[in-house]
């Protein structure tokens, strides 16, 4: 397996995404060969900062950088040399079989469009958020921000994207999947939701619970999956990320509270499209990037793509 990080992308790259690659390659299997895609010179040069053997890395020279401030599409079609570009073309090329990155996330999903793209059969892809339950275990919630305006449709499949995640990547047989509502109530719930939950309902693509309130979010006895909009997926993550800020400000340490730092993740694939494709936060630090990594092997394995491919044939 051979797994591909971008080490230009991010707030504080190269040096955090190279120091993140070296602490993954440590705790990945032998047979995961790590790619670097960057400047060949700093990334040589910060292995040896770091007191690392650059040999253990497959390096390609890839000096350019598409910015946060860039435009997704003109960049990645003008920085050809840039380490995203270079990135999904060997992606593209079967050449690696997973790609990350905390950089541009409008450069990744231009990339993501434009190279490998969405598995036929699939509305619009999705990202997920793992929001920690008491029992240990997680609740993925799904959509939060690839997708603000969605159709009843494209929840359905969301439901069935999230579920085959969940069951594959997480190993949960069978996940309860929930729509997020304001209320329990079939009857509850503005026109997209009631629409979805006359689709979701009795389905046999996935084992539907029906709705779910945002308090249900860390019931770990009612729900595994949770659907919802990309709009409120992603302003529920981002309250959640303010939350855990707050028990930090204040001091307060406990197990459960700091399961919520983003650094523990690292990063999301983008589901429904034709390859591992891994998006990292901008603000990553060399922790998250190795996460973002462990991660990006985790959903390789599991072989995503072919599962959602498969389904959707």
């Amino acid at each position: 397996m051979r797994i591909g990080l971008d080490v230009m992308g991010g707030d504080f790259a190269p040096e955090v995404t190279v120091h993140g690659a070296i602490l993954a390659q440590k705790q990945l299997p032998t047979e995961v060969e790590l790619v670097l895609f960057g400047d060949e010179q700093i990334i040589r040069s910060l292995c040896l900062k770091y007191n690392a053997d650059a040999g253990l890395f497959s390096i390609v020279h890839a000096p350019e950088v598409i910015g946060m401030g860039d435009h997704p599409a003109k960049a990645f079609a003008q920085k050809t040399k840039s380490s995203i570009y270079v990135g999904f073309e060997r992606l593209h090329a079967g050449e690696i079989d997973g790609f990350a990155s905390a950089g541009s996330t409008g450069a990744m999903m231009v990339g993501t469009m434009m190279t490998v793209k969405t598995i036929p059969g699939i509305l619009r892809p999705a990202i997920t958020a793992s929001i920690p339950r008491m029992d240990g275990g997680f609740t993925i919630l799904l959509d939060v921000g690839l997708n603000p305006d969605c159709k009843p449709e494209i929840l359905y499949q969301y439901a069935i994207l999230g579920s085959l995640y969940t069951e594959f990547v997480y190993k949960i047989p069978r996940p309860r999947v929930g729509l997020l509502n304001i209320g329990s109530e079939e009857e509850k719930g503005n026109l997209l939701t009631k629409a979805a939950f006359q689709l979701m309902h009795g389905s046999k693509d996935f084992n539907f619970v029906g709705n779910v309130e945002g308090n249900d979010l860390f019931d770990f006895k009612k729900v595994d999956v949770i659907v919802c909009d990309g709009f409120v997926g992603n302003i529920l993550l981002k309250a959640a990320e303010a939350f855990y800020k707050l028990t930090r400000k204040r001091n307060i340490n406990d197990e459960f509270f700091e399961r919520f730092n983003f650094e523990n993740y690292g990063g999301t694939p983008v589901l429904g499209v034709n390859s591992n494709v891994i998006i990292g936060h901008g603000i990553s630090n060399e922790i998250a990037i190795k996460n973002m990594v462990l991660h990006t092997y985790d959903v390789t394995k599991a072989n995503l793509p072919s599962k959602i491919k498969e389904f959707f044939h």
